[in-house]
């Protein structure tokens, strides 16, 4: 069940950005003048509650913790298996956009040919992507090849939950996100995060649709206004039941 977003108090969405939604007229709060960020023109983003910074710090350090104590025997068997189906390195590090929009070098398994690994990512993987080796394919379905950023969770760089890091530049219906949606800027006064409102709402993977795009949008920045631990556990959890019992829709 994809959480509802009028739980969530996620406003002004058309009924053409999706034919899952109805139409909810009301005031946006997210409408920016500028691309100075944490700020919005007339109503300024939430700053994070002191005690929910050090209840997710914990939540985040326990989970990973959980993580590489449990996967750490596959990810050892899938990095030998990365290393032997190809040349090149087992990890792929990139810039991404984190807490404020500080770069940081985000972690994951390489899932390309090292010759055709996109260091700017602005090249959108898409289905059937040649660039991606057999071992890759398999790594992107499952979504392993996301495994390492616990790492980057550990250094605190990342959280368990929150908006997706995205590379500068990134693209959404062929144009630069910020010049798509002036508030765009918005979805990084968090933390980024390995799982999102929007993945398990089944926002994810390209941008190239302006809908889906914009929806995207709409749930990181609806995630910045409701923060809290029930609403980072209970994505935690939709994940899990997403990626292990329905099956991931990565390619």
């Amino acid at each position: 069940m994809k959480i509802s977003k009028h739980l969530l108090g996620l406003p002004g969405i058309s009924a053409g950005m999706s034919s899952n939604f109805q139409t909810v007229q009301r005031p946006h709060p997210f409408d920016v003048e500028t691309l100075e960020f944490g700020y919005c023109a007339d109503s300024p983003l939430p700053r994070q509650d002191s005690g929910y910074a050090v209840l997710s710090r914990a939540y985040d350090i326990a989970f990973a913790v959980v993580v590489i104590t449990l996967l750490l025997p596959l990810l050892v068997i899938l990095a030998i298996a990365i290393k032997a189906s190809s040349k090149g390195p087992v990890f792929f590090r990139q810039q991404r956009y984190g807490l404020n929009g500080k770069l940081f070098s985000i972690y994951k398994f390489r899932t390309m040919s090292v010759d055709h690994c996109d260091a700017s990512g602005v090249q959108q993987t898409v289905k059937n992507d040649p660039r991606v080796t057999s071992i890759g394919r398999l790594l992107r379905r499952t979504n392993f090849d996301e495994v390492p950023q616990i790492f980057n969770i550990l250094k605190g760089e990342m959280s368990v939950v929150g908006p997706r890091p995205h590379v500068p530049g990134m693209l959404a219906s062929g144009q630069l996100y910020e010049d798509f949606d002036p508030r765009y800027m918005g979805r990084h006064v968090v933390k980024p995060g390995l799982t999102g409102l929007a993945q398990v709402n089944g926002y994810r993977g390209e941008t190239t649709d302006a809908g889906a795009a914009r929806m995207r949008l709409e749930y990181d920045l609806a995630y910045v206004r409701r923060q809290s631990m029930p609403l980072d556990i209970l994505i935690t959890v939709q994940t899990f039941w997403k990626e292990f019992f329905r099956g991931s829709s990565g390619y």
